[in-house]
C-alpha cells in the first residue's frame, strides 16, 4: 500500500507541475520588475545651466554662480511625493561637467563655489532626504563633459569612472543610473575650445563599467542608450512624453538599435529591456522663468500618464530648480494635481466584484448584469512569465449588439497591439452591461493578471490646475530663402528684443537648425544680434528663446549655421519679441 501511495503522490506533483505555466521567452529581473511596479518617479535637473539661462553649458562657466540662497531638497522630496513620484534622479553631473557634489576628482564641483562656504554636497542632502521620505534615489552621471580637457581620449574613461564609483558607494543603495545620450562635439576641454568626436559604442567600455556597477550596486538597474552592452532600461526614442502603442518590453543584444526599436521594442528580441519614458513638466529640462505660463496642463500630463504607464512603461517627469534652490510652486502645484486626477481616477475600479468568464484561451467576457457607463479599460498581463500577447480587440455589448472600441489616443495601427504589465486605453464615455476581450494574436498562452474599468471626469478649463493652451500669433511675413536662411519681414520698423524658433514637429524631421546666427538689416548690411546652439533640439523638438539687447529692425534673418541633416532650415512656428 505504501508504494501505491508513493506513486499516487508522485502523480499528483507531477500533474502540479505539468499544469503550472512556465515563463516564455526573456522575463525581467527582480530589480527591473520592482522599478516597473513603481510606474512614476522623479528627475531633477539643477546646475550651473539654472544661472546661465542654457540647456546645455559650454564647461566654462564660472563655478562661483552657484549659490542659491533658499535650497531645499526636502521641499524638492515634498512636491515630487505629492505628485506620486516614487524615486528621484538627481543630475549629479550634466554635459557642463560641474559636479553637485564634492568629487575629490575635479575643483570643478559645489566645494567651488560660495553655497555652504564650498562645504556642501547636494546629492548626500537630496539621497538622506529621500530615504527620510520613503522615496528611492538614483543619480545621472552625464558621460560627455565639456569641461574635462582629455575627453575623447583613454585618461577620461578612468577619470568618468572615479566619479561613478564615487556616487555609486557613498551615497547608499542608488536604484537606477542613468546615462545620457549625448557624446561628444563642442566643448571647453580645458581651454582647448574644440570639436572632439568619440565612438559611442566603444569609447566608454561599457562592459567592464557595467560589471563595476553590478559589484558596487547590485540592485540597481542600468539606463544607456546605444552602448556596446544593453542596459536594463532603454529610451523611447523622444522626449515627448509618449512610447509607442504598440510596446515590447524586448530588445536585441547584439544589434545597435534604431529609432523604431527604441519606440516600439522589439517584438523577437532576446533580452527584457523595458521603456523609460522620460519627459519635462516644462518645454526644457532646466528651470527658465519664460517657460512659467508653459508648464504641461493637466490634460496634458495625463495624456503623457496614458501614453507611457499605460503603454507598458514608466514615466520619468522632470521637475527642475529654480536658481533660488527651489521647485516653482506652479510646477509643485500642477504635479499635485495630476497626481489626485491619477488616484480619483483609478480609486474606483467598476469590474473589482467582476469576475471574468473566460470561454477558451483568447475569450473573456466581464458581465456587470448592468449597464455601468465607463471610458477607461485596463489589461495587465503577469510579466514574470514573459509578455505574450500581439493583439487583442475590445468590445462592449450596448443596444442588444456587441460594439468595437479603440484607443482615441492611439497614433499607430489600426488595431490594438500588446499589453504588457499594464495597458489602459482611452475612449469616449459609453454604457454597456458587457466587456469583451478578445485575444486575436498571443506568442503563447496569454496570462492575464488583471482587467480593470473605469470612468474619468472630463478635464475642462473650470478644472483646478487644469492649465491652458499657449498659442502664438503673428503679424509678420516669413521668407525660405533657397538655403539656410530664414527670413522675416516686419512690413514696419519695430523695437525686436529676441526670437522664438519653434522646429519642426513631424518625426525624423530634416532642416532642424542645431546652431544659429541671427541678424538685422542695418541700412543696406546684415548686422549679427545674436549666434549659439539650440541644445538638444532634435530630441527634444520646443520652443527656443534668442534673447538680444533691443534692436530697431523691420527685417530680420535666422540663419542655420548647422542643420541635423537637409540642407533647408525648417520651422514649425516663429514669433518675434518686441519691447
Amino acid at each position: 500500500m505504501k508504494i501505491f501511495r508513493k506513486i499516487a503522490l508522485a502523480l499528483i506533483v507531477l500533474s502540479i507541475f505539468a499544469c503550472r505555466e512556465l515563463p516564455y521567452g526573456p522575463i525581467p529581473t527582480e530589480e527591473q520588475l520592482k522599478l516597473q511596479e513603481m510606474e512614476m518617479y522623479a528627475f531633477i535637473h539643477y546646475s550651473l545651466n539654472t544661472y546661465t539661462d542654457q540647456e546645455w553649458g559650454f564647461g566654462n562657466e564660472d563655478p562661483t554662480l552657484f549659490n542659491p540662497d533658499k535650497l531645499d531638497v526636502r521641499q524638492w522630496v515634498a512636491t515630487c511625493k505629492n505628485a506620486g513620484m516614487k524615486g528621484i534622479i538627481f543630475t549629479a553631473k550634466h554635459h557642463c561637467g560641474f559636479c553637485m557634489w564634492p568629487s575629490e576628482y575635479t575643483d570643478y564641483s559645489v566645494k567651488s563655489s560660495p553655497w555652504k562656504d564650498g562645504k556642501g554636497d547636494v546629492v548626500r542632502d537630496l539621497a538622506e532626504a529621500c530615504r527620510e521620505e520613503g522615496l528611492r534615489f538614483a543619480v545621472y552621471l552625464s558621460p560627455w563633459d565639456r569641461n574635462h580637457p582629455e575627453y575623447g581620449r583613454p585618461e577620461y574613461v578612468s577619470y568618468f569612472r572615479n566619479q561613478l564609483r564615487e556616487l555609486l558607494s557613498n551615497y547608499g543603495d542608488i536604484f537606477e543610473v542613468w546615462f545620457d545620450g549625448a557624446n561628444g562635439g563642442d566643448g571647453w576641454y580645458g581651454g582647448a575650445n574644440e570639436t572632439r568626436k568619440i565612438d559611442r559604442l566603444s569609447y566608454y567600455q561599457w562592459s567592464e563599467t557595467y560589471d563595476m556597477i553590478r559589484e558596487l550596486q547590485p540592485h540597481c538597474v542600468i539606463w544607456n542608450d546605444g552602448a556596446d552592452r544593453r542596459g536594463d532600461l532603454r529610451w523611447v526614442g523622444t522626449e515627448a512624453g509618449n512610447i509607442g502603442q504598440r510596446n515590447w518590453s524586448l530588445m536585441r543584444s547584439n544589434q545597435d538599435p534604431n529609432w523604431g526599436d527604441l519606440h516600439f521594442g522589439v517584438e523577437d528580441g532576446d533580452v527584457w529591456c523595458p521603456g523609460e519614458t522620460n519627459t519635462s513638466i516644462r518645454p526644457g529640462w532646466f528651470y527658465h522663468t519664460y517657460e512659467d505660463g508653459h508648464v504641461k496642463s493637466l490634460s496634458k500630463l495625463l495624456d503623457t500618464y496614458y501614453k507611457s504607464v499605460g503603454r507598458n512603461s514608466t514615466l520619468l517627469l522632470n521637475f527642475p530648480i529654480m536658481p533660488n534652490g527651489l521647485i516653482s510652486p506652479i510646477d509643485s502645484a500642477r504635479g499635485a494635481a495630476f497626481n489626485k486626477m491619477v488616484n480619483e481616477i483609478f480609486a474606483n475600479d467598476l469590474a473589482s466584484d467582476v469576475k471574468p468568464q473566460m470561454y477558451d484561451d483568447s475569450t473573456y467576457i466581464l458581465d456587470f448584469k448592468k449597464e455601468v457607463t465607463f471610458n477607461r479599460f485596463m489589461a495587465c498581463e503577469d510579466i514574470r512569465l514573459g509578455q505574450r500577447i500581439k493583439k487583442f480587440r475590445l468590445e462592449v455589448f450596448s443596444d442588444g449588439e456587441w460594439k468595437s472600441l479603440k484607443d482615441e489616443l492611439a497614433d499607430w495601427g489600426d488595431g490594438l497591439e500588446t499589453i504588457g504589465r499594464k495597458r489602459i486605453i482611452c475612449f469616449p464615455s459609453v454604457s454597456a452591461s458587457k466587456i469583451r476581450i478578445t485575444i486575436v494574436e498571443s506568442k503563447a498562452t496569454p496570462q492575464i493578471k488583471r482587467f480593470g474599468v473605469f470612468m474619468a471626469p472630463d478635464i475642462t478649463s473650470e478644472t483646478p490646475d487644469a492649465g491652458e493652451k499657449i498659442s502664438s500669433k503673428m503679424n509678420i511675413a516669413m521668407i525660405n530663402t533657397p538655403n539656410s536662411s530664414i527670413m522675416i519681414d516686419l512690413e514696419n520698423t519695430k523695437r525686436v528684443k529676441g526670437l522664438r524658433y519653434l522646429p519642426p514637429q513631424k518625426q525624423g524631421a530634416s532642416g532642424i537648425i542645431t546652431h544659429y546666427s541671427l541678424w538685422s538689416m542695418n541700412g543696406n548690411e546684415w548686422e549679427k544680434l545674436s549666434e549659439g546652439e539650440f541644445s538638444n533640439i532634435v530630441n527634444n523638438p520646443i520652443w527656443q528663446t534668442i534673447n538680444i539687447e533691443a534692436v530697431d529692425s523691420k527685417l530680420i534673418r535666422l540663419d542655420g549655421e548647422k542643420l541635423n541633416n537637409g540642407t533647408m532650415a525648417e520651422y514649425e512656428d516663429l514669433e518675434v519679441l518686441y519691447e
